[in-house]
């Protein structure tokens, strides 16, 4: 993929996913959006707690990766993600539409259905982490499930808001270190 498409679909990630979380959380949820959207916490407190989370769990998820044994996992993703050439504008910008797209959607409207657990594993699952067929791969899947865990109960504990800032966090300090090899 190309810079320009990666950038796209992120957009049309916020736009796409977002969208379908906007329309079906009040159908789910039974709440106005507005009040789905505040949370129970102050924003500021959702947001200084999702970059807290987010960098604890990217931080961790890094270590995990770096472990000799899942260096097949890194060198594949390393490479894929290295070969674009994203620039720390455009991964700032993918972060934040997949964290408020795919949280808005997964964590406003699939959740109150499937649960925290299930909904994780959906999630995971879909992002091609949970492959039976590589177990290196499927260990790092395991982490990830366990960590979009987290965010599903921030989300019910803390409100949408800090989980969106998690998953950006964690995505900008990932794309960062898989980008520039750091």
């Amino acid at each position: 993929m190309t810079q320009r498409q990666i950038v796209a679909l992120a957009f049309a990630t916020l736009v796409i996913l977002g969208g379908l979380g906007f329309y079906f959380t009040p159908v789910v949820r039974e709440v106005n959006v507005y009040f789905f959207l505040k949370g129970y916490y102050p924003l500021t407190w959702q947001v200084i707690l999702g970059i807290f989370t987010g960098f604890v769990i990217a931080f961790v998820g890094w270590q995990i990766v770096l472990l000799p044994f899942l260096d097949p996992v890194k060198d594949f993703f390393t490479k894929v993600i290295g070969n674009i050439g994203l620039n720390y504008g455009q991964i700032i910008f993918i972060s934040i539409c997949a964290g408020i797209g795919e949280e808005f959607l997964f964590r406003g409207a699939v959740q109150p259905l499937l649960g925290i657990i299930l909904t994780s594993v959906l999630f995971v699952f879909i992002h091609g982490y949970l492959n039976p067929f590589n177990k290196r791969l499927f260990i790092y899947g395991v982490f990830m499930t366990l960590s979009v865990s987290i965010l599903g109960y921030l989300t019910e504990k803390i409100g949408i808001v800090c989980s969106m800032t998690a998953h950006a966090v964690i995505d900008i300090y990932l794309l960062s270190k898989l980008t520039f090899h750091n």
